[in-house]
């Protein structure tokens, strides 16, 4: 019998000063058996860096080809696909053209995987992927965030110009998101 996903309530104050949004923010997130709390974090940093009342969850890692966040239209269009941490370059390109219309974005768990990224996407030769937007998140940062596993988070984070502040139990700390790019 497999293990089920056990779902994480997350309430967090967030400010977003670049899009002139504050927000309490109260939701859930589940982890499935095989993902680590560094995955988690990723997602909930990737769902808070790009929030919006419609950006939703996907399914996770039960289905290795769908988006980690997903945002649709009124009429069932995708308005926006995203994937956290490892990412397949070919398997990118291919949702950027399967949805022209989305932006496309990969948050990465460290700048070294987006490095990696970029290397192998340029030696393969995907050109499209220019359009995609790539973008790492501090790994320390993640690991500092994972290191307390509770069931239950409630944190501020302020986000300006891609630079992430966390408040929580009393801590502070904070670190980027470095923005990438495939040059041809």
């Amino acid at each position: 019998m497999a293990l089920p996903s056990v779902p994480y309530d997350f309430d967090i104050s967030l400010s977003l000063v670049d899009r002139n949004l504050e927000r309490r923010v109260v939701f859930k997130a589940a982890r499935h058996p095989s993902e680590s709390m560094e995955r988690l974090w990723l997602r909930v940093l990737a769902y808070c860096w790009k929030w919006d009342e419609h950006l939703g969850f996907g399914p996770g890692l039960s289905d290795p080809d769908a988006p980690d966040l997903l945002m649709q239209n009124l009429i069932g269009d995708t308005t926006f696909w995203m994937r956290v941490g490892k990412a397949d370059p070919a398997k990118i390109q291919r949702a950027a053209d399967r949805n022209p219309h989305a932006q496309v974005s990969v948050l990465f768990e460290s700048p070294a995987r987006m490095k990696a990224f970029v290397d192998e996407a340029k030696d393969k030769q995907l050109a499209r992927l220019e359009k995609v937007e790539l973008a790492a998140a501090d790994t320390e940062l993640i690991a500092r965030l994972a290191s307390v596993e509770e069931r239950r988070s409630r944190l501020t984070l302020t986000i300006v110009a891609d630079h992430c502040y966390f408040e929580r139990n009393g801590q502070h700390f904070d670190a980027p998101i470095e923005l990438g790019r495939l040059l041809s």
